[in-house]
């Protein structure tokens, strides 16, 4: 499912009594393959406590900066993932002990036919903007209209053809295909912004123009607004005491805390340092160093500190080199082989990441939809309808990553990835790999943080005695993205997400409309028939046994191209945080940690910690 810059939001279906062809069903809520757990009039989700106490704030910390609060323009960082998202909302939002459903949030329901051809959602009439003007058709069309004219990550929004006005509350998208069980489910993702703010004028009388960057506190409708900022260094969002929404059965128990404020650090060690200086709350620790050796703190100690592990269900994931396909010297599948084989992850699994990691050998990592062995039963009847499009080996080899755990391993895999690129015309000449043309194989890595140094090094080390000149390039997050958009790298890092129900994404992140289109998140520049009509498979799935087996066909595929150097995971969420908060007994079994939105400030366990400053 998509992942919005707000929240993960992922809907569909609903159990219901059968009406007359003529009759529209309205769904509270829709479970994308079966039936949504909570009926209609449910009081509130399972896993949150509805009696949790309000108040208290919360400091989170960011690495990098911000210069907007402008969620349309592309690039603003940290402020959207970390604070906009409780300013805006979304049509519909996701339960977080069900795998891909929602329930109405702006919507109090939403109806589509059988067939998926268009979807319908009718507003809640209380729904309110924070300046008390009511949330209105108009605001969700001029939303839909903006975010797909102006910003590249609503590519998706190309498959509707009208958005419409049907009804006082009502808004009507229809789209250009039918059996695309995921359109109307990506449309209750659309974030609503308000039209009349965006359109009138601002405190100096200038007309906003939502196409520019503002430091202009933004108007919303969510559970929070943004209270205090200081430019690039912080942003303080406050509860909405009147918020209109706040006795709905899908915020009961949710959005505890009276202010969140939000600290942005340029480097992650200082922000380390923050954490422990108490500066900040609650941190994700996605450095195993850090994990292993890097809270021996007094406070740790003490008991004011807790460490706490929460294991990740819902989605599962690929990290990876991205070998960039558009420049020539990638085109070739040896000379991509070749770069995965003298990847020496046994050696840094040892001695950078405390033998913490995994590494991924799926783009499904950790779901039930990861290829393993060969191909059978209905994905093997997938595979054999583009058997002569796709590699040969994906009938006769399961795919491995390349194992380098001794030294007899690593000579021979590296004398492995030499016959490869020889084969592809890169010979050795004076210690260089070159081709015929003399053109020296070269590949810069491209990072955004000193921190990818450590991984970085050590594999163009690797690539060296390959002869192939290796080098690394760290630059800063605005040049990187900058960068990374345009596809003006070699080689760079990708983290893709899945859930258990992939869909339209998949077009976005490998398929061939994407693959030259700025900003899309098909990085490698993936451009390939067979993979277009796996995917185009795995979104018309029209059941689960269907949509397992298209998308291990789907995985087996991209995996036997070598397009990209799977790096390392993990299937759980590290997190420290000082011992002033509690959260429900009963967590949701896909939600991870979820802080801050089910957690609450308990007064108890601060006064034995200390309050936040």
């Amino acid at each position: 499912m998509i992942r919005t810059l707000l929240l993960s939001v992922l809907a569909a279906g609903l159990a219901f009594t059968p009406l007359s062809a003529q009759e529209t069903l309205w769904r509270h809520g829709s479970a994308l393959l079966g039936e949504p757990k909570y009926a209609p009039g449910f009081k509130h989700f399972d896993y949150v406590n509805p009696n949790a106490p309000k108040g208290g704030l919360v400091r989170l910390g960011a690495q990098g900066t911000f210069d907007s609060f402008n969620i349309v323009v592309a690039g603003v960082k940290g402020a959207p993932e970390q604070g906009l998202g409780l300013i805006y909302e979304t049509l519909t939002t996701p339960s977080a002990d069900e795998t891909n459903t929602s329930y109405g949030l702006l919507a109090e329901s939403f109806s589509y036919p059988e067939d998926y051809s268009s979807v319908t959602f009718r507003l809640r009439p209380e729904a309110r903007w924070h300046d008390g003007r009511p949330v209105t058709a108009e605001d969700v069309i001029y939303s839909f209209e903006t975010l797909k004219k102006h910003s590249p990550t609503y590519a998706f929004y190309a498959n509707v053809a009208k958005a419409e006005k049907v009804g006082e509350r009502e808004v009507k998208f229809t789209f250009n295909e039918t059996g695309n069980r995921e359109l109307p489910q990506i449309m209750g993702q659309l974030i609503v912004l308000p039209k009349h703010w965006w359109e009138g004028t601002g405190p100096g009388g200038r007309k906003r123009d939502v196409t520019q960057t503002t430091l202009e506190p933004p108007l919303g409708s969510g559970p929070y607004r943004l209270k205090s900022f200081d430019a690039g260094r912080s942003a303080t969002y406050e509860r909405v005491p009147d918020y209109w929404g706040k006795d709905l059965n899908v915020n009961v128990g949710q959005y505890n805390f009276d202010e969140i404020r939000n600290e942005y650090y340029r480097d992650a060690t200082v922000l380390l340092e923050a954490f422990k200086g108490d500066r900040i709350d609650f941190r994700s620790e996605n450095s195993a160093r850090n994990w292993a050796t890097g809270y021996d703190f007094p406070a740790r100690q003490q008991g004011r500190v807790v460490l706490e592990e929460f294991p990740v269900r819902a989605s599962g994931r690929m990290q990876a080199f991205v070998l960039n396909l558009r420049r020539d010297k990638f085109k070739d599948e040896r000379v991509r082989r070749a770069f995965n084989l003298a990847f020496p992850f046994e050696e840094l699994k040892r001695t950078l990441f405390y033998g913490l990691y995994e590494r991924p050998s799926s783009y499904f990592y950790g779901l039930d939809l990861a290829s393993s062995g060969l191909p059978e039963g209905h994905e093997l009847e997938i595979l054999e309808s583009l058997r002569d499009k796709i590699p040969p080996e994906v009938f006769t080899t399961p795919y491995k990553n390349p194992v380098n755990d001794s030294p007899e391993a690593i000579r021979r895999n590296l004398r492995e990835a030499d016959r490869l690129l020889k084969e592809a015309g890169w010979e050795i000449k004076n210690g260089r790999r070159v081709n015929a043309k003399g053109e020296v194989l070269s590949a810069e890595l491209l990072g955004n943080s000193p921190n990818d140094e450590r991984v970085f090094l050590p594999y163009a080390e690797a690539l060296k005695r390959l002869g192939i000149d290796a080098t690394v390039r760290t630059v800063d997050e605005v040049q990187y993205v900058n960068r990374t958009r345009s596809f003006d790298f070699d080689i760079t890092t990708g983290l893709w997400a899945q859930s258990s129900s992939p869909g339209n994404e998949q077009r976005e992140y490998w398929g061939s409309q994407a693959a030259n289109r700025e900003g899309s998140q098909n990085l490698a520049g993936i451009s390939d028939p067979a993979i277009d009509a796996l995917i185009e498979m795995v979104i018309f799935a029209k059941n689960r046994e269907e949509l397992v087996a298209a998308t291990k066909a789907l995985d087996r595929v991209l995996l036997a191209h070598d397009y990209v150097v799977p790096q390392w995971t993990s299937l759980k969420q590290r997190t420290a945080r000082w011992d002033r908060f509690s959260h429900p007994e009963n967590m949701p079994r896909y939600g991870a940690a979820a802080f801050p939105s089910i957690w609450w400030y308990d007064e108890a366990k601060a006064a034995k910690t200390g309050a936040p400053r």
